[in-house]
């Protein structure tokens, strides 16, 4: 494995590196005091089980972050606290009856990918643990037919039997007593009407009529009762994990076929996803032969964005398993129709569903003026929602891509915006995501200081949650389960964007899909070692540019970085500066004789090809590697180095 030992010295620390140790410090000191607010000693939520379990969304992911910093350096607690967490939710949602076999039932998996994000991650912190082997088997097993109690999948028209589907199989809600749809009143209500085509009702208001709602409530069940929806492509982020863990060919195998057969719709329907095939294999089998109006599709309630994760979610699987970029065009094409629609609207004047998604940006454009702004969803009567385009979604493509035209889409978006994408706003939704467009903006050099201000901007979202954990009196009192995803304190984004070169995982069943990893040597773990920062610099097809630096004064540190999350890249030469004169030099006291003496450098290559790199640090060094890389280019895996 090619070594290198970093000799210059640090002549001024940057604030980027003291803060980012310091946020990790941070994040390491407030995972127990929150634990101690929201769960018994067992790990369990303070909850009255009188309220039952309800549907298991929410319950895993306030921790759905935890290993992923543990992963970049974090204390050793975040991952063995998430562990326990995860234990004591199963066994929560087990005894609740939300759960079966240990894994979600008769739930969308709009949801349910959502829950399954920490299970992905705490499988690349700890993949050689036996029970998540036999688990990650034993949930991908449930969409192969491998349990006679779980069929979910048929083979020959390569589809999921039904948006409700997981470890009781798939599940048709046909059979069912309809339940009368009312959301007047509720965090519903912005969405509208599920459908447009039923006599008498004609906005969401009239579904406060107990016969409008109950004949909305039959028309929901009818409609949606089986078959398969574009939600349901989060599911080979399920079959990529279990490949990651083991290396079997049947969940790469699953994933290829299944993403295919959803390409092979899109390109049917002129490009963009149908949302609903009934189990025939027919499009709008249920909703009139419609290509929308399905189960979380282009109608209600989100539209583009959460089928859009979704989207993302397979084209990134599928590239990262086959190493064929084209399944990219699957997410790229139908970003590229939405953007198609856009057009220059005063936010002001339109009905957001969602808009609080980005408030800070809307409320940074000045009153009158127009930004641009696409359709989220499409209904009877065209396509309405008009919001801006999240950049995660343009970003995470070209991050995928490394392609010029992909890049060229993002700086045409925010050339297009009216709010200044440098900007960093001080904000914490529940994906621990949204500044990617500051981060681009640094990437491509117009915005240095970003590592300080996002750094900075996390610890005072991070002191703004403990405080209200803190000043937290209802918790068990309320039938409120958000109260304990929405304090979280943890926050990820900032680190992954800086360390790793790559943005937050997608929140509805991502992988960290990443340009580099760490190992500290020393400790034999995941991540940085203890007083080394990180920050990607720039990044492009070829080349990944990193600065490393070790801010102890006396201790000398080692580390391995990798070429992708998964191993799946290869560094292929290494380029960086030694230094070329002599240092400290003599000790001295008298003016003129004090200081150290200038340092000279010079410039070095290696050529190497490895997936992996030694660096040692000595106390005070840093070094900037400007590495070559050969992207997608080996079998992924979550195999470690220890």
């Amino acid at each position: 494995m090619p070594h290198i030992i970093a000799d210059l010295p640090v002549e001024k620390t940057p604030s980027w590196a003291l803060w980012q140790r310091h946020l990790l410090g941070s994040i390491d000191s407030v995972v127990e005091p929150y634990l101690e607010h929201f769960t018994r000693d067992d790990g369990e939520y303070v909850w009255d089980d009188a309220w039952g379990g309800g549907s298991p969304d929410d319950y895993f992911e306030p921790f759905f972050n935890w290993p992923l910093v543990y992963l970049m350096g974090g204390g050793e607690h975040l991952l063995s606290l998430a562990e326990r967490q995860y234990e004591a939710v199963i066994g929560q949602l087990m005894r609740l009856g939300s759960y079966h076999k240990e894994y979600g039932f008769q739930e969308d998996q709009m949801h349910q990918s959502e829950a399954d994000v920490l299970f992905y991650h705490l499988c690349l912190a700890r993949p050689g643990g036996d029970r998540l082997q036999e688990r990650a088997r034993r949930f991908a097993g449930f969409y192969l037919n491998e349990d006679s109690e779980a069929i979910n999948y048929d083979p020959e028209r390569r589809l999921v039997l039904s948006g409700l589907n997981g470890s009781k199989g798939a599940i048709a809600s046909g059979d069912q007593e309809p339940r009368p749809y009312n959301p007047v009143g509720s965090t519903m209500e912005p969405y509208g009407l599920p459908f447009f085509d039923l006599p008498g009702i004609d906005s969401v208001k009239d579904l406060a009529d107990p016969a409008n709602a109950r004949r909305m409530g039959i028309a929901m069940q009818e409609r949606w009762k089986a078959g398969d929806a574009p939600a349901n492509l989060a599911i080979t982020s399920m079959m990529t994990n279990a490949f990651l863990m083991t290396g079997e060919e049947k969940y790469r195998d699953w994933v290829v076929e299944y993403t295919d057969a959803w390409v092979e719709r899109a390109r049917d329907n002129g490009g963009l996803l149908p949302d609903q095939v009934g189990p025939s294999g027919k499009v709008g089998e249920y909703v009139g032969g419609k290509w929308y109006g399905g189960r979380y599709g282009w109608t209600f309630p989100h539209g583009f964005l959460t089928m859009h994760f979704a989207t993302v979610d397979a084209g990134a699987n599928a590239y990262l398993l086959t190493r064929d970029d084209s399944y990219l065009d699957l997410p790229r094409q139908q970003m590229d129709r939405i953007l198609e629609l856009g057009e220059m609207r005063d936010p002001r004047t339109e009905h957001m569903s969602v808009g609080f998604n980005w408030q800070q940006q809307l409320d940074a454009i000045p009153p009158g003026e127009k930004t641009f702004l696409v359709p989220y969803r499409y209904g009877d009567a065209g396509w309405f929602d008009w919001m801006p385009m999240g950049a995660l979604y343009p970003v995470y493509l070209w991050h995928l891509s490394m392609r010029d035209d992909d890049w060229e889409r993002v700086e045409r978006l925010q050339q297009a915006e009216a709010n200044d994408w440098n900007v960093v706003h001080s904000f914490r939704d529940k994906h621990d995501s949204g500044h990617e467009q500051p981060w681009v903006r640094f990437l491509a050099g117009d915005n240095p200081d970003y590592p300080e201000r996002i750094q900075q901007a996390c610890y005072q979202q991070l002191c703004r949650r403990m405080a209200q954990v803190r000043a937290d009196q209802d918790v068990g009192t309320q039938h409120h389960i958000h109260q304990w995803q929405w304090g979280n304190p943890v926050t990820s984004e900032a680190l992954i964007q800086l360390t790793l070169g790559a943005p937050q995982p997608i929140y509805n069943g991502g992988l960290l899909h990443a340009r580099l990893r760490y190992f500290d040597r020393d400790r034999r773990r995941a991540g940085l070692p203890q007083d080394v920062a990180a920050l990607v610099e720039e990044l492009t097809a070829d080349r990944t540019v990193v600065r490393l630096i070790n801010t102890s004064v006396t201790e000398s540190r080692s580390l391995l970085l990798q070429a992708g999350a998964f191993g799946e890249h290869r560094f292929t030469e290494v380029g960086f500066e030694t230094r070329a004169s002599a240092w400290p030099g003599d000790l001295g006291g008298y003016a003129g004789t004090y200081s150290a003496e200038p340092i000279t450098r010079e410039s070095r290559r290696l050529e190497i090809d490895d997936g992996r790199l030694q660096v040692e640090l000595p106390p005070a060094m840093e070094i900037r590697l400007d590495l070559g890389t050969q992207r997608y280019v080996n079998d992924p895996s979550y195999a470690t180095p220890f």
